[in-house]
């Protein structure tokens, strides 16, 4: 096919290149057209296959061939971009990442497949978007060095793009690493997001397994113009999701069920220019919400103020690829929220938010010591116990709001009733009229734990009918039962949604209780203490029971007799 004859100097991969060009300018190669593989190239000219693979790779770059999901390299109008391929589904798309997983099955835990299958599903978009925005910096302003250092997000160095790592033929782990680390150096902001894990750990992760995850994702085309940050950004949680299901009670330590996250950003219905904060953001799913809740009433997302911090490295990672990719932006610190808060006006006091929200770690033991040293006020009603840092965590948070600031906290339904300690800041909350809304979830909910948990609404500036009052809402019999879990529909969400905006009673649901009633059950906050659930029994006719149970006797002393006449005549 080619007119490059087979010499004692044999072509470069730029002679094939140019030779390509040659044929495409001169209408020998037209648009769509497949080029032959490989190995035929390669053969017929007596070359190596790198050679061969090396010039498709270039004409790659200029945007002038593509390689096709299916496979095969196809062959686009000279000098621009040709028509792209029907775009996956959001639910193909999920699909088909999800299958990296079974590449990594055997020798790597479960709990580590998402470390190495988020972070390449990152470098890939990374890569493609650099070539995108290249290609069309190249066709504005006709200078190479201006396509390739000006105008992009993300720089990538020369030799660290996706398609130079696919060339390389030995050592790919380690060359992988150097090059996540020089991409990190050139954008300081992924510092610990994209070098965070390591490809060269031989005795897991065989040079086989990481070319055949390489060339699983490399069909894919995850520019801007090929797949939406919504539809990938999407994709990317189904996969931190499906990573939760197969982790089990480790997936709790990362991830909260949307349906959860949902219920509590509905309920505080954030608004253009809020700060928001979540102090123990995991993955960052809240932020996320909190970003689509305002896209979904067409808003600009860009007008908010996303923070977050997490304690786990791994999962701050995981958190700041998720908002990457959801072309968001907020800003996510890692670190110890209790010993540590990061998030600090000049003045050294913690920084204030119109709402914070967070589903942090239940129960969580060993902060009792961190409370008593506290230099930053937060624990003006108490030191909680050792054994469970949950009220901890509510002050916490409302030493974080502003004057009229909100929270919603996710936590063990022990945060509403135990004594002692947690007793009597939980008193003192209720005597300040902080406490807006108690909710009761359905049980199996979370990864982590079979336990039904609460959603906990507290306010700084309750107003009119809200005020000395609380709601109690019981949703836990609202949810669609699951093989292994429960979750929450959306006629469940909108439910728990409209009676708190409502905030009335209603019946074997929801109740308005005053905080004198509150005070006579010992500031107990048990939902089911205010909400009756139990449906009335029905009135007993007891002279009817006694006639049937008449009846029954009567038939009975029938059958044994009817039963001895048979014994009889068997001889017994």
């Amino acid at each position: 096919m080619f007119e490059i004859n087979p010499s004692a100097q044999k072509p470069t991969y730029v002679q094939i290149a140019e030779q390509v060009k040659l044929m495409m300018a001169t209408g020998k190669l037209k648009k769509n057209a497949k080029l032959p593989s490989i190995r035929k190239v390669a053969e017929d000219l007596g070359i190596d296959q790198n050679t061969v693979a090396k010039a498709y790779k270039e004409l790659e770059r200029e945007g002038l061939v593509r390689t096709k999901r299916g496979g095969g390299v196809y062959i686009g109008e000279q000098g621009s971009l040709f028509e792209k391929e029907e775009k996956m589904t959001q639910q193909e798309l999920e699909q088909y990442l999800w299958r990296a997983a079974d590449i990594l099955r055997g020798p790597i835990e479960v709990s580590e497949y998402k470390n190495y299958i988020l972070t390449l599903l990152f470098y890939k978009r990374l890569s493609d978007v650099y070539l995108e925005e290249y290609h069309e910096n190249l066709k504005k302003y006709k200078d190479k060095t201006i396509a390739k250092k000006k105008f992009h997000r993300f720089l990538i160095p020369e030799g660290c793009l996706w398609e130079d790592l696919r060339e390389v033929g030995t050592n790919i782990g380690q060359r992988l690493n150097d090059a996540l680390e020089k991409i990190t150096k050139t954008n300081p902001e992924l510092e610990g997001v994209l070098n965070r894990t390591d490809f060269a750990r031989k005795e897991f992760l065989t040079e086989q397994r990481i070319v055949k995850l390489m060339e699983h994702f490399s069909p894919l085309q995850l520019g801007n113009q090929d797949v939406e940050p919504d539809v990938l950004g999407g994709a990317y949680e189904y996969l931190i999701k499906q990573f939760a299901d197969t982790a089990g009670k480790k997936g709790g330590e990362f991830y909260t069920p949307k349906e959860v996250v949902q219920t509590m950003v509905r309920i505080l219905d954030p608004k253009e220019g809020d700060r928001i904060d979540d102090p123990a953001s995991g993955s960052g799913g809240m932020l996320v919400q909190v970003h689509y809740h305002i896209k979904n009433k067409r808003g600009d997302p860009r007008r908010l103020f996303l923070y977050g911090q997490e304690i786990n490295v791994l999962t701050w990672a995981i958190s700041k690829m998720n908002v990457f990719l959801h072309d968001m932006e907020a800003e996510i610190l890692q670190g110890d929220t209790f010993s540590n808060p990061r998030f600090l006006e000049k003045d050294g006091s913690l920084s204030k938010f119109d709402i914070v929200l967070a589903n942090p770690m239940w129960n969580q033991d060993g902060y009792k010591e961190a409370m008593e040293k506290d230099q930053y006020r937060r624990f003006i009603y108490g030191v909680a116990s050792n054994s469970s840092a949950d009220w901890g965590w509510i002050q916490h948070m409302l030493a974080s709001l502003k004057p009229d600031g909100r929270m919603g906290i996710v936590l063990d339904n022990g945060v509403l009733f135990r004594s002692g300690m947690e007793g009597k800041i939980r008193e003192k909350v209720l005597k300040e009229d902080l406490v807006e809304c108690v909710i009761a979830l359905p049980e199996k909910l979370f990864y982590n734990t079979g336990a039904p948990g609460c959603i906990t609404i507290l306010n700084k500036a309750k107003k009119g009918m809200r005020k000395g009052k609380v709601l109690f809402i019981y949703g836990g019999n609202g949810f669609e039962k699951l093989k292994n879990m429960n979750r929450l529909r959306e006629e469940d969400i909108a439910k728990i949604a409209q009676t708190f905006r409502e905030f009335k009673d209603v019946d074997k649901y929801a109740s308005v209780v005053p905080l004198e009633k509150i005070k006579e059950n010992d500031f107990n906050l048990s939902v089911t203490r205010y909400v009756d659930i139990f449906e009335e029994e029905k009135p007993v006719d007891i002279p009817k029971v006694l006639k049937d149970l008449e009846s029954l006797e009567s038939e009975r002393t029938g059958i044994e007799g009817r039963l001895q006449g048979y014994l009889k005549e068997l001889g017994y």
